[in-house]
């Protein structure tokens, strides 16, 4: 199918999904990288109460709050 074809369908509202192998489907800027952060005791079990004050993952925490400091919106 030509572009102009698939955005056509696509402009009209036409489910355009299956003319997409969404298995190697990859979203910009989003790719993880593992890092590791150590922390002192006191902080991880202040993490750990605000984690579970909100019904969170810690991790979520941090990336939430990371996010918010460099001024970027966290996706979801």
């Amino acid at each position: 199918m030509k572009a102009k074809d698939f955005d056509k369908k696509f402009d009209e509202g036409q489910n355009v999904t299956h003319y997409l192998n969404l298995s190697k489907a990859k979203r910009p800027e989003q790719e993880q990288k593992r890092v590791n952060v150590d922390f002192p005791q006191w902080m991880v079990h202040s993490l750990d109460k605000e984690a579970k004050r909100l019904g969170v993952p810690r991790q979520s925490i941090i990336k939430v709050w990371v996010a918010e400091r460099l001024g970027l919106q966290p996706s979801h």
